[in-house]
């Protein structure tokens, strides 16, 4: 009997020939992820077990994302404790703004995070890594500490739900629309503790960028990971970038799984997300002319190079609507600096959007972007829960960029093939 994905990374990091569903395993954790809020709490909860260093200098991040650059007092205090610490232990991945990112987008970016490998994070997007194939979950802080004191972890081994999509995407449809799309299929719960593992011809056509939209959303349908198969586009991205050896893992066709769902997505629409929910997936032209106050394109989900193409696509020679304020926020400073050389920030400033330096800001109602009350949001963000963006009575729809885009243009929600010009994805 064969393995899926997740035991057989798994089984590697316990040191085991193979694990099983249900297993209760400690594995040796490969990076270890902290932010601006979670960091100060892991590094006061590292200092009461008694450990003098860190497990390995080399293989912990810190990050300021969340309320940076520093929105208040006690803001300035969270990253000032996360700095006097990493310069205390002399950890190798802090870094700060003006070089820092989004970590999600960051640390794959650097080439931090690497097939094969359990990478533990104090945020619950950490799944994002299950793009390039790796066992990458979000923890609690007090479990954060633990892997800064010892390098190991222990782990409920979960089963896996396969999600199989076949069909060639439609013009304007991309990895953001897919992961709404198995979010409201699936709803917030239905993968709950499973390691999702994403696979199909429509999967095999994706970049690296709509990969990490879709892995970084699986925590939205309650899974612990999400997973794709290391493939010729996994080893072209990571060329020159890995900063260590890996050793990528595929699952056997064999392995048993707990689920297994087949989509055609040949005539799949955009996709919205209606609030409440990330599982209140509709096709856009459900909600089509619904209005709104404001557009953000960013955040962990859709702050890539790619997305940033393709909302610039939509906005060259347009302005946004007047009633609307659009944000965007590329999500590292490379990422940044690559749409400066292409052009695109000159687009944006063109289109009258204001074009922040990278942070998760708006995202989680942190700053820059919050919403007063009866305003209505479309975002490229991944959750729209009540008071998510700001004001309890404001509303947030969520979208890939081509949508986001579109409706920045005509004030309501649009579809991006209805204002003609741009090119689909």
């Amino acid at each position: 009997m064969g393995h899926t994905i997740a035991e057989k990374i798994l089984a590697r990091a316990a040191g085991k020939k193979e694990v099983f569903p249900g297993d209760l395993i400690n594995a040796k954790i490969d990076l270890a992820l902290g932010n601006d809020i979670t960091a100060p709490v892991a590094i006061n909860e590292f200092k009461k077990t008694g450990a003098d260093k860190v497990f390995d200098k080399e293989r912990i991040a810190l990050i300021p994302d969340h309320f940076t650059p520093n929105k208040d007092i006690q803001s300035a205090e969270q990253v000032k404790l996360m700095r006097d610490f990493a310069r205390q232990q002399e950890i190798v991945h802090y870094y700060e703004v003006g070089r820092m990112g989004i970590e999600h987008a960051l640390l794959p970016e650097l080439g931090l995070v690497l097939p094969g490998e359990v990478v533990i994070g104090a945020d619950s997007h950490t799944c994002t890594y299950g793009a390039l194939g790796a066992f990458a979950t979000g923890v609690g802080s007090t479990d954060l500490a633990a892997v800064m004191a010892t390098g190991e972890l222990w782990f409920k081994v979960p089963p896996t739900i396969r999600i199989v999509y076949h069909g060639n995407l439609p013009p304007w449809v991309g990895g953001k629309d897919l992961i709404l799309y198995t979010i409201g299929k699936l709803g917030v719960d239905g993968a709950r503790y499973a390691a999702l593992e994403f696979s199909g011809p429509a999967i095999g056509k994706l970049g690296m960028d709509d990969r990490f939209t879709i892995s970084n959303m699986a925590i939205e349908a309650g899974a612990k990971a999400g997973l794709f198969s290391p493939d010729e586009v996994t080893r072209k991205y990571l060329q020159g970038r890995a900063v260590r050896p890996y050793n990528a893992v595929l699952g056997d066709d064999d392995a048993p799984v707990a689920e297994e769902y087949n989509w055609d997505v040949e005539s799949l629409e955009p996709q919205v997300s209606l609030p409440f929910s990330p599982a209140n997936a509709q096709p856009v032209s459900s909600v089509v002319g619904t209005e709104i106050d404001q557009v953000v394109i960013g955040s962990c989900t859709n702050g890539r190079i790619d997305d940033l193409r393709q909302a610039a696509a939509i906005l060259k020679g347009r302005k946004v609507h007047p009633r609307v304020r659009l944000l965007i926020i590329p999500a590292t400073q490379a990422i940044y600096l690559q749409a400066m050389r292409e052009g695109l920030l000159e687009i944006f400033a063109e289109a009258e959007a204001a074009v922040s330096t990278p942070t998760c800001g708006p995202c989680l109602g942190g700053h820059m972007g919050i919403l007063a009350a009866g305003e209505v949001a479309v975002a490229t963000t991944n959750r729209n829960f009540v008071g998510r963006m700001g004001h309890p009575e404001s509303r947030v729809y969520l979208a890939g960029p081509a949508v986001a885009a579109a409706s920045a243009v005509s004030g309501v929600i649009a579809h991006p093939g209805d204002i003609g010009g741009g090119e689909a994805r």
